[in-house]
């Protein structure tokens, strides 16, 4: 089962207990961060006790980042602090993202989302904004900080990191929050925007720091075959958890981004 319909804080809930009954595994694009929270809470001790697999945040936002850290780790058993930066060229959200940003807004009551010291906390902190080191050729950004994506439910709940932040570059963040920006307009063949995009993650321990990026173009035509991709390694067998799972934990990180060549590049490849 793929849940593509969102928002997720109405569907997710009813669509796994129907996966769970009918004993067929469950996999979705939630962005939404506490929906996918839910998930993990609500979810994990039934799905483990069933020996079923259910995926959620298995997207771009959620599901590359998760990857791409769990890629970076490598040998790793733990880290300090994960930083997932999104460096877009701007933001053309779709209906259902703003549809779902309505509903985790009415959820936190106005407040923002961070993770920190292991757990997610609600604040009313000014976001700040910082320049982020891009790698070229996108190079030096200026970012928002603590703009909270779904990769601080995913990374944590199967990596040993307490600090897990997200930033995304000015420009996107301002298109998302103006009401205004239209819908993305396909201008190619395949039907994707002309958006770009990097993925920069880095984590660090100690003095060490390591890195993964994966670059690419319209972050909602790089969902599609995040899930398909999932579904035909859960198909196959190919699969290291059971439960509720992030693609990092699910699936051999490495092996999985490489699949995706002909959708993202990664550079260097993890």
């Amino acid at each position: 089962m793929i849940n593509c319909a969102g928002p997720f804080a109405t569907t997710a809930a009813p669509v796994i207990e129907a996966a769970l009954r009918a004993g067929i595994p469950y996999v979705d694009v939630a962005a939404e961060i506490e929906a996918n929270a839910d998930t993990f809470r609500n979810f994990a001790d039934r799905a483990r006790a069933a020996g079923a697999l259910i995926v959620p945040a298995m997207a771009f936002y959620g599901g590359l980042g998760d990857l791409l850290a769990s890629a970076a780790m490598g040998h790793w058993s733990a880290a300090d602090e994960a930083h997932v930066a999104y460096g877009l060229s701007g933001w053309h959200p779709t209906a259902g993202t703003r549809a779902a940003g309505a509903v985790s807004g009415r959820r936190r009551a106005g407040r923002r989302v961070r993770y920190r010291n292991g757990r997610l906390e609600y604040h009313d902190d000014d976001l700040p904004t910082l320049e982020w080191p891009f790698p070229g050729p996108t190079g030096p950004r200026a970012v928002v900080g603590e703009f909270t994506m779904a990769d601080v439910v995913t990374i944590p709940s199967h990596l040993s990191i307490p600090d897990v932040r997200t930033y995304m570059t000015v420009e996107a963040a301002r298109d998302l929050l103006a009401p205004e920006t239209p819908a993305p307009v396909p201008v190619d063949e395949r039907g994707r925007s002309a958006q770009t995009f990097l993925v920069d993650v880095v984590v660090r321990s100690g003095g060490t720091e390591r890195r993964a990026v994966a670059s690419g173009r319209d972050i909602y035509a790089v969902t599609a075959p995040l899930a398909v991709e999932a579904v035909a390694r859960i198909l196959t067998g190919r699969t290291r958890a059971v439960g509720v799972a992030s693609a990092g934990e699910v699936f051999d990180a490495p092996g999985f981004l490489r699949a995706l060549s002909p959708h993202i590049c990664l550079e260097p490849s993890p």
